[in-house]
């Protein structure tokens, strides 16, 4: 059973995508977007939360695109499920909860049900603060999920 909503595991996807080919040219949302199968304009949203929160770095111009913003073995699964559950901005002043019809939780809801669940939220965020990036790209690139060998980059000056 999947806890994680789809936002976060496009988020996670998207991270380790990057991480795993961004060198040595930024990865362009269109590319990433084809890779995962999913309309550009959806996931321009979600890499703008995760530039905004510092775990991507966007790239302006022709060969732009979006890269890490510090190296992967610093960045956490939590990390960018934090980022990606960040709520959504405030539009036309509401702050209501779309699902909800705006309607205030009950006692047993607010009082009982809320801190329980998000106890345990807070022990599987401690979990995933376990695994990072990098474990995920070496995972990827063991079990070849983009289909070639890892890239070879040559580092020599």
């Amino acid at each position: 059973m999947n806890l994680l909503p789809r936002r976060s595991l496009l988020a996670i996807a998207a991270v380790v995508d990057i991480a795993y080919h961004a060198r040595p040219a930024p990865i362009a949302a269109k590319a990433l977007s084809a890779r995962h199968s999913l309309p550009p304009r959806h996931l321009e949203t979600l890499l703008q939360v995760l530039v905004r929160s510092g775990i991507l770095k966007g790239v302006r111009g022709p060969r732009g695109g979006y890269e890490l913003a510090r190296e992967r073995r610093r960045i956490t699964v939590a990390d960018i499920v934090r980022a990606a559950s960040s709520p959504a901005p405030v539009m036309n002043g509401s702050k209501a909860d779309p699902e909800d019809g705006g309607a205030e939780p009950s006692a047993l809801v607010r009082d009982v049900v809320v801190p329980a669940i998000d106890q345990a939220s807070e022990i599987f965020l401690e979990k995933l603060q376990e695994i990072t990036v990098d474990d995920l790209c070496r995972d990827a690139q063991s079990r070849r999920v983009f289909g070639e060998a890892a890239p070879n980059y040559d580092f020599s000056i």
